[in-house]
């Protein structure tokens, strides 16, 4: 059965191969459909593997549910699944994204009119990002209470330094021939931050804001192992161990992992709005 099961996986995985170096050597290849039917076809071959191996070796579900299952149990659960998307996601990870966000990004102007701010807080900052989130996260929750409040706080730490740490190095990218030019005009320090200095640090603040998409929802789904009401990510993972139930765990990181590459998706979306004149967005 075993040489069977790796017949059959490596059987899927020729074919996969083949079809995608087919479509990536055609002449249609650069095309918007090749490009998403390439990763999407890689993606099908992973799961039918997958699938192929769960079944024919017979691994338990409690090891290793197979595709189907937890694609039958994402159906069964989708109420279930949308409420603790909406706990954790929207109201833990998005809040405090947004707060983390905002507080970097005005400790960040209020270091750049002052040397010796930056020289004191970049430490500080690089301090509270070296926490670990096992340490803070049991912290705030008997700081602020169970709810996703003390899970936004530990969010908005995670997000805080590498937001400010590239904000500030994207304040100070300009050269000094530019704000000079700024100054013979006349322009004081509020017209040159934003008609000159903070334009030029926008794909900075852009790369913090990407990095900090994945930390918000590691944070928020963390830090509910340490507290939660009977709702949430997080707190779903933990039972559905408890309970064995492995196709929940599953289910709950395929909504983790959609939500994740959507979210990052959206902020690279805009970085491609906001900063079109870089030569990282130039096609």
């Amino acid at each position: 059965m075993t040489g069977t099961a790796i017949i059959s996986a490596l059987a899927v995985w020729g074919t996969g191969w083949f079809i995608n170096a087919r479509l990536a050597a055609s002449t249609a290849a650069k095309t918007r459909a090749v490009q998403l039917l390439v990763p999407a076809i890689f993606g099908l071959t992973l799961l039918i593997m997958w699938e192929l191996l769960v079944r024919l070796l017979e691994i338990s579900p409690v090891i290793l549910p197979a595709p189907t299952a937890i694609a039958s149990r994402f159906g069964q659960e989708l109420p279930t699944l949308w409420v603790d998307f909406e706990q954790t996601i929207i109201k833990g990870a998005m809040t405090g994204y947004v707060i983390g966000a905002f507080a970097a990004f005005v400790v960040a102007i209020i270091a750049d009119r002052s040397d010796f701010l930056t020289r004191g807080i970049l430490p500080v900052g690089g301090f509270m990002a070296a926490l670990p989130i096992v340490g803070t996260a049991p912290i705030f929750v008997k700081w602020l209470g169970s709810d996703w409040e003390s899970k936004a706080a530990v969010v908005a730490v995670m997000v805080f330094f590498p937001i400010l740490v590239n904000t500030v190095a994207g304040l100070r990218d300009t050269t000094a021939m530019q704000r000079d030019l700024m100054r013979t005009y006349g322009a004081g320090y509020w017209p040159t931050l934003f008609k000159l200095r903070l334009p030029a640090a926008m794909p900075f603040i852009f790369n913090g804001l990407k990095i900090a998409t994945t930390l918000a929802l590691i944070g928020a789904i963390v830090a509910e192992f340490f507290g939660s009401p009977t709702v949430g990510m997080g707190f779903r993972i933990s039972t559905s161990v408890g309970q064995l139930a492995l196709d929940m765990v599953w289910a709950e990181i395929v909504v983790a992992a959609v939500a994740g590459s959507a979210f990052y998706g959206a902020v690279a979306w805009i970085e491609g709005r906001v900063t079109f004149w870089h030569p990282s967005q130039r096609k």
